[in-house]
């Protein structure tokens, strides 16, 4: 790979997979909608390249991807708007990789398997999602292995929630931002289920290598996290890392139920909740046979490092 573009740039994976390539030597594109999001991204990563645009619009990602090998597909929608743009959005990233011949790296969730059947979920697992956005994940990945059974290469890439300085869409981080700066804040679900986390730095590693095998396109692929832990181990951990103790309180369906009554955003989490309760946690097994290693960074070092970064950007300066 000596080209790449990451569309949604500017959210936590596609930073994360920036940085990650820019590290490699590779040129990299950076797209997202705001220019000055972008700035204040990138601005001391000189070699990287910022193309403002709107990547719904076909044309705008033709011409950041000249002469690009692969178009990494990072753009996030919110929940409410998940069924009438997804399949849109998917649509115009295949078109626009097919007319400059560029393969497509798609970074998605766990959706798509519903109810896990087993304590390691692989690729062969069924996706029999009960819910609606599983469903909406599973439409949109079919409109992708149809455009690479057409002739443009795809490839699915399958994450657990991330964590990290830069996860800011993620029930996660608003929890270790509350922690960071000494606040209260609420923690989704049970303290005391084990669930799985990917450190973005390490998620943008192993989507990067994977991209850059080129047998892998026309498959899914699961990278999980480093293990299980428990909500009441990482407040452990990152309130030692912070040196304060916040009040955090967990919350469940009945906040989510509450909160749904007046914004619409929080309504469409209630059916996600499934996973606080009854988690999915990936296989690693496939990529590690066929591709390598996957680098997990440990629970302790990886939260240890986001709260510290938190801490330094959000600590007013005296």
């Amino acid at each position: 790979m000596n080209k790449a573009v990451v569309l949604g740039a500017t959210g936590g994976m596609g930073s994360a997979l920036v940085h990650e390539l820019h590290k490699r030597g590779i040129e990299v594109v950076a797209f997202a909608r705001s220019r000055e999001k972008l700035k204040g991204y990138f601005s001391g990563l000189p070699q990287v390249k910022q193309a403002a645009g709107d990547a719904y619009v076909t044309e705008h990602i033709v011409t950041a991807a000249q002469g690009a090998d692969v178009i990494f597909h990072c753009v996030s929608v919110p929940y409410p708007e998940w069924a009438e743009k997804h399949p849109r959005l998917m649509k115009t990233v295949l078109e626009a990789a097919r007319q400059v011949q560029a393969r497509v790296v798609v970074i998605d969730n766990i959706y798509p398997y519903g109810y896990s059947r087993t304590e390691r979920v692989s690729e062969d697992h069924p996706k029999q999602p009960h819910t609606r956005k599983g469903q909406i994940r599973c439409q949109v990945e079919e409109i992708a292995l149809a455009s690479h059974r057409a002739g443009t290469p795809v490839m699915i890439v399958r994450l657990p929630d991330f964590y990290g300085p830069y996860a800011q869409n993620t029930a996660l981080h608003f929890t270790l931002k509350a922690i960071a700066t000494g606040k209260a804040g609420i923690f989704v679900g049970s303290l005391d289920v084990p669930r799985e986390y990917i450190y973005m730095p390490d998620a943008a590693q192993a989507v990067v290598t994977a991209a850059e095998y080129t047998d892998g396109y026309g498959e899914n692929w699961n990278i999980p996290g480093a293990g299980v832990i428990t909500g009441r181990e990482i407040l452990q951990i990152c309130q030692q890392a912070a040196g304060k103790a916040a009040r955090i309180i967990s919350v469940g369906r009945s906040f989510f139920a509450i909160a749904g009554l007046f914004d619409r955003g929080m309504r469409e989490v209630k059916e996600m909740l499934y996973l606080m309760e009854q988690p999915v946690v990936l296989s690693g097994e496939k990529y590690e046979r066929r591709i390598g290693p996957i680098p997990k960074t440990p629970y302790r070092e990886g939260l240890t490092q986001t709260i510290r970064e938190l801490a330094r950007r959000y600590t007013p300066r005296s």
